[in-house]
């Protein structure tokens, strides 16, 4: 056999033969790639695999489709009041259920081109609008299109909460499989137009047609579908009975949906005439609502979670109610608003109105408004000076005066000279307030409001003792109310308890501990001055056969008039004027105001005894015996209030923190030292018959006309 001999050849030479004579192998970066598709595609089908047990075992847990119907969203609320009769029902309304035959075309059509254009193609969760929603996101920089389905919505509505958790969007997102897995898209879709919320309550078609056109769900025109479809995205926003122009701009963008989702032609689209559709009359609203308005966003502290049906009963009387309604629409001037508040002796709400008519307008002016108080805020004045040492009958001068630039002057422009403080407070005398201010000091008259209950801010210039300082209603009817209450402290309330329907009481209202606020020779001295004013001062038209105390205030220009008083433990607090703060022709706290408080009380207090006021001032010691042992001393040891108004328990005077502290409200940086007394040493000496300091500077007389 003959040899075959093969030349040398080199290692590098066999190893570069060999693979020229293999398969081409793939590369480091291609068999990673492919690793990771392998990879993939297996965690993908174990997550498809996962899916569609969690879809499967979510859609065996659904309740059937008549339970579905059946389930109620929202929480209904009663409010009843002191007699136990229904005051207003708040919570959900559903109306009669629409079956999808009888549900218009037309709200179809407009709920599925605004809400989820693909609703019948997608399987309850659509990537196709998520992806369309980021992109807008990007592109715009903030999310103008949501990408959830109709079918996701109801999932939420009816078996979720509106949290914005990732946790809740997986949930809704597998929920919204499973249903459609379960129900076809006609079931889905009747589900939904028969549970969304469209706003003030109504839940469903057929309740949304009835409250805001009048009319079943069954009978809707396209521009009234178009309304109600555009309320789905923002309910209180797009509201017609809240703003029309809102809601027929929003339904305008729904009939541009439809038409280039292809559900109505162009000529369709501009033959809808939003001027032709009429709105329901508002029912059931009545001045009550101010209360109810005023009470229920208390339940968020009083029963923070609670999202079960409940009852609240309330203090507000309805005779009385019914009485406040009428005195103010029947006393207040035309063009002008009015407001009435009036508590229990224990601070119960017995009535409150926040304006003439809650339809037209339903902002509070009892408990929001703040306006200046005119001379009803001369309260204040003369508690600080009773407390420094005068007296009812003590003398005081009724003469021109100017403090620090400032001049007031008296209604009418005449001084009576030498007269007592009790005809000083009757008549409302500006140029002795003003005197009693400076001399107790301002700051004293701004602690003694903030005592009180005053929380607005209050400034300490001269002329804040004629109520320059913007006050509430409901805070001066409690200022009132505790001089009523012989100086001890008033908290407005509203509710007496809460139940479950079934009866079981969630809360029950607990009385605040005791507090003095001034002692009671002064609380009687006030009391005497207050009685003065209705039975020979400014606030005689306020009388109503039986012992009354009360206060008169208007403003400059009379753009407020105030009335408050109090009789037979009832305190109540008139307020007139205009929203814009124009001037009321011939208004004056003792003319409407006074009026309407007269009106109002003969009813309240009808079915009560008369009451004798307390007004014998029994004097401590420290005042009777001005003696220097006596003056060292606190002997009530009743109150003690630092210079922002804050209450510091009897004996804690010591202990208040050293320095300057600034009034709250304040203008110009008043600073009053810490813990000032009432008064000056010179003050007390001429209030207690002692010497007074003729070294201290007194006012310079002058004349400068100041309204009442």
């Amino acid at each position: 056999m003959a040899r075959r001999d093969f030349p040398n050849r080199s290692g590098s030479e066999r190893s570069s033969s060999r693979r020229q004579r293999d398969p081409q192998e793939p590369s480091f970066i291609a068999r990673w790639l492919r690793r990771l598709a392998v990879w993939g595609g297996a965690v993908f089908l174990l997550a498809a695999i996962s899916l569609a047990v969690a879809v499967f075992v979510t859609e065996r847990s659904l309740p059937s489709y008549e339970r579905m119907k059946s389930t109620q969203t929202g929480q209904t609320i009663v409010v009843r009041a002191s007699d136990g009769s229904e005051i207003v029902t708040l919570g959900p309304s559903y109306g009669r259920w629409v079956p999808y035959e009888r549900i218009p075309q037309t709200l179809k059509d407009a709920m599925i081109s605004v809400e989820d254009r693909r609703f019948r193609d997608h399987w309850g969760v659509d990537p196709i609008g998520i992806v369309r929603s980021v992109m807008v996101r990007i592109q715009t920089g903030h999310w103008k299109q949501g990408g959830s389905t109709i079918t996701q919505q109801l999932a939420r509505n009816i078996f979720l909460n509106n949290s914005r958790t990732f946790d809740r969007k997986i949930r809704e997102a597998l929920l919204a499989m499973a249903i459609e897995q379960k129900f076809t898209k006609d079931q889905v879709l009747e589900l939904y137009l028969n549970k969304v919320y469209f706003g003030g309550g109504a839940y469903g078609v057929d309740s949304a047609a009835r409250k805001f056109f009048g009319h079943s769900g069954e009978q809707l025109s396209l521009a009234e579908a178009a309304i109600i479809a555009g309320l789905v995205k923002a309910p209180s926003h797009y509201s017609p009975t809240a703003d029309a122009a809102a809601a027929v701009d929003r339904a305008k963008v729904v009939v541009q949906t439809m038409q280039e989702a292809g559900k109505i032609t162009p000529a369709e689209a501009a033959a809808t005439d939003f001027k032709t559709v009429k709105l329901a009359d508002e029912q059931g609203q009545n001045s009550a609502r101010y209360f109810t308005d005023w009470v229920l966003p208390q339940l968020d502290l009083l029963l923070p979670d609670n999202d079960q049906p409940i009852e609240v009963w309330t203090t507000l009387d309805p005779n009385a109610q019914r009485a406040a309604t009428d005195a103010i629409q029947a006393n207040v001037p035309k063009g002008a608003q009015g407001a009435l508040v009036s508590l229990d002796r224990d601070g119960a709400v017995l009535a409150m109105v926040g304006g003439t008519d809650y339809v037209t307008s339903n902002y509070n002016r009892a408990v929001n408004a703040v306006r200046q108080p005119g001379s009803a805020w001369k309260l204040f004045v003369y508690l600080a000076a009773l407390e420094a040492g005068y007296t009812p009958d003590a003398k005081v001068k009724d003469e021109p005066v100017t403090i620090d630039g400032w001049s007031p002057r008296n209604s009418g422009g005449t001084y009576a000279g030498e007269i007592d403080v009790r005809s000083a407070f009757a008549y409302s005398k500006n140029t002795v307030a003003a005197q009693l201010g400076n001399e107790v000091t301002f700051a004293a008259v701004a602690q003694m409001a903030r005592r009180f209950g005053i929380t607005t801010p209050i400034n300490t210039l001269p002329s804040m003792v004629l109520g320059t300082s913007d006050v509430r209603v409901i805070d001066m009817v409690r200022a009132f109310a505790a001089v009523q209450a012989k100086g001890t402290a008033v908290t407005p309330y509203g509710i007496r308890k809460i139940t479950s329907t079934e009866g079981e009481v969630l809360y029950s209202h607990r009385p605040d501990p005791a507090q003095q606020l001034v002692p009671n020779f002064v609380a009687a001295g006030i009391t005497d001055l207050l009685q003065s004013a209705v039975s020979i001062g400014t606030g005689r038209a306020a009388q109503i056969g039986r012992p009354v105390a009360g206060k008169t205030g208007t403003t400059s220009s009379n753009k407020d008039g105030w009335f408050l008083g109090f009789s037979s433990g009832i305190t109540t607090g008139v307020w007139m004027g205009r929203d814009d703060a124009h001037p009321v022709p011939g208004l004056q706290g003792g003319t409407a105001p006074a009026r309407a408080f007269a009106a109002y009380m003969k009813i309240a207090t009808a079915k009560r005894p008369p009451e004798k006021f307390d007004t014998d001032l029994k004097l401590p010691l420290w005042q009777l015996e001005p003696d220097d042992e006596v003056m060292q001393a606190n002997p009530d040891g009743y109150f003690f209030a630092d210079p922002d108004g804050n209450i510091i328990e009897p004996g804690a005077q010591n202990r208040a923190p050293s320095g300057d502290a600034v009034v709250p409200g304040g203008e110009q940086g008043v600073a009053v030292p810490d813990g000032p007394p009432a008064a000056g040493d010179d003050f007390l000496n001429r209030a207690t018959g002692r010497q007074s300091d003729p070294a201290r500077p007194r006012p310079k007389p002058a004349a400068t006309p100041k309204p009442n």
